[in-house]
């Protein structure tokens, strides 16, 4: 008896719980946003909550591992990438409404130094110097494979010479799962430069790092898309909130955070 007793009140308890999580998606939008959208996507969510009355729940990470955690069953309403191969990979699995893609924000690459610039950067030719501590994304992650790209068409030009591309990644001391770990771990002092977004470089780190800008021909356009995933429970709420992304509102909170619009 008490067994059974046992067994009931876990089932209870799992039942419970599950009731519980089920209202949580009921009451809330829930978007799965790339972690170079933090400060930009937090504004935009308060606009949101104001207007509607509809909480956000937001989880930033890199937009690779989101798409992993979707992969695995976890549930969003609405996902934002910092590039269109981890979008591209969950429409190809059937899992974002397709119509309701859409690019909504354009972003560059910099190099971010610490304030003080120990290291004495000052230009791209730089990173390959030995022993310089650069940190950048993994090759999965959108920063990590946007770097990859900058770094190959910099050692295909001739005034960097052939030995640039392998003395350069020598030079990697740390890749990072999301920008914001890039951002900093640079912001720290424990690495000398980093590759992260222009966006990345906001008013609050303005104290602690500055940038070196990539020229345009070296550069990469990330293009940021969103959607609504398949199984939404709140569709209708989740087009809300891209309407309001892509609205001059929205617009202007992006480029106050150095994103361009699409």
């Amino acid at each position: 008896m008490r067994h059974e007793q046992k067994f009931v009140a876990i089932a209870a308890f799992l039942l419970a719980v599950s009731a519980l999580a089920g209202a949580a998606y009921d009451d809330e939008l829930t978007v799965f946003s790339a972690a170079s959208l933090t400060g930009a996507f937090g504004e935009i969510g308060q606009l949101y909550e104001n207007e509607t009355g509809m909480a956000v729940a937001f989880n930033f990470d890199g937009s690779q591992a989101l798409r992993t955690q979707i992969d695995n069953g976890a549930y969003a309403d609405v996902f934002a990438s910092a590039n269109n191969k981890q979008m591209n990979a969950l429409r190809y699995g059937g899992l974002i409404n397709n119509s309701s893609v859409v690019v909504f924000a354009e972003n560059k690459i910099a190099l971010i130094i610490p304030k003080d610039n120990p290291a004495g950067i000052d230009s791209l030719s730089d990173l390959a110097r030995p022993g310089l501590k650069i940190v950048m994304g993994t090759k999965d992650v959108p920063v990590g494979d946007y770097a990859l790209q900058i770094i190959d068409k910099l050692g295909n030009e001739s005034a960097y010479g052939p030995d640039y591309r392998a003395a350069v990644l020598a030079n990697v001391i740390s890749q990072e799962t999301n920008v914001n770990y890039v951002v900093t771990k640079v912001a720290l002092g424990e690495a000398d430069v980093g590759f992260a977004y222009i966006s990345d470089i906001t008013e609050d780190l303005a104290d602690k790092v500055d940038k070196i800008e990539i020229p345009d021909e070296f550069n990469v356009i990330a293009e940021y898309p969103m959607a609504i995933m398949q199984e939404s429970k709140h569709p209708a709420e989740s087009q809300e909130f891209l309407d309001l992304v892509r609205s001059d509102r929205g617009k202007g909170v992006l480029e106050r955070y150095g994103f361009a619009p699409a």
